[in-house]
């Protein structure tokens, strides 16, 4: 096929997921091929070069910080000689993923685009065909630079998405952000006017060692304390603005001092979707922080942070240089900063 010399080459990366899903004896599971998926979109040839890398065929909830890495390499060792990227996924990571490569691959000129869908995309109904049209169309559009999620018409902010439903085609939110551009009727309607020139620098490795620990009514310390021993990093998603029980009866405190003092990494961060922590307001979380000088997620999403400490942590495990890094925003990631 002979393609305008003014079309922009983009390579899809095809990682599985449900939209590449058939069903079969035990339910939905990736089958298609990158190709195959492209072959039900044809119009997306008629607007740019496409060509396609099978990466893997799996369900995202087999992702990894291995598959994340050899992703953002995938990526780095065709950023020359592409225009842009898209990358097929399932949805139950994808927002993991796309905060992941936000920190990987930071500022990136180049557009890169993840989406996926609800449905397989051979199906009579689906959202499959719709939302790969929009990341190709997205990925030429004139604006489009950095980590996105395209999805239902929306372009969000790799560092910003959530999933928010398990089915609704309408999947994904940006979290205490605007969206980055809408996608109606083919074309790309811009709100945020993000600019990135230059190579972006390229990092290659995560560190796994951070773990979530959810707070709940009547939650044991003794629970706390068997991730403090096995994380370097410990996420605790505790209620409202943030806080911890307090009280020597409940244990937590204890636990907190002794492995703060071995250097382990603690992050505050909410159960709750908008608005983000504070914890000055609560003396649950105010005393907490100026006692043992939790990290805030404020405005972040679990996804961004859980993504961003894996990525400081291959770097460094200073604890002030985690903390330096932690509040720098990088990608629109955090805008209240304690720099």
């Amino acid at each position: 096929m002979c393609y305008n010399l003014s079309m922009k080459k983009i390579l899809m990366i095809a990682t599985g997921g449900t939209i590449a899903s058939r069903l079969g004896d035990n339910g939905l599971s990736p089958q298609m091929s990158g190709e195959e998926l492209l072959s039900y979109v044809p119009q997306i040839k008629e607007f740019c070069e496409v060509e396609c890398i099978q990466l893997m065929n799996i369900d995202s909830t087999n992702f990894s910080p291995v598959e994340w890495e050899l992703l953002a390499k995938t990526i780095e060792q065709n950023y020359e000689g592409y225009d842009g990227f898209v990358i097929c996924h399932g949805t139950d990571t994808m927002a993991y993923t796309s905060a992941v490569l936000s920190f990987l691959i930071p500022k990136s000129p180049k557009p890169i685009v993840i989406t996926g869908s609800q449905k397989p995309i051979d199906l009579m109904i689906t959202d499959a065909k719709n939302n790969l049209l929009d990341s190709f169309l997205y990925c030429v559009s004139k604006k489009a630079c950095g980590v996105s999620i395209v999805f239902n018409g929306k372009v969000i902010n790799g560092a910003r998405a959530k999933k928010m439903y398990s089915k609704n085609y309408n999947a994904f939110s940006s979290i205490n952000y605007p969206l980055v551009a809408i996608i109606q009727d083919g074309k790309v309607m811009s709100y945020r006017d993000r600019k990135y020139s230059g190579k972006p620098v390229f990092y290659s490795k995560l560190d796994p060692s951070v773990g979530v620990f959810k707070i709940i009514p009547g939650a044991d310390s003794k629970v706390l304390d068997q991730y403090f021993s096995f994380y370097d990093a410990v996420v605790v998603e505790s209620f409202g603005t943030g806080g911890i029980p307090d009280g020597e009866n409940r244990g937590f405190y204890s636990v907190i001092e002794k492995w703060k003092k071995k250097g382990k990494i603690l992050v505050m961060c909410t159960q709750v979707v908008n608005d983000g922590s504070d914890m000055t307001v609560y003396k649950v979380g105010k005393s907490l922080k100026e006692k043992y000088g939790f990290l805030e997620s404020y405005d972040m999403t679990l996804e961004a942070v859980v993504a961003k400490l894996m990525w400081i942590l291959a770097i460094t495990k200073t604890p002030y240089k985690v903390k330096k890094m932690f509040y720098r925003n990088v990608v629109d990631e955090i805008l209240y900063t304690e720099e």
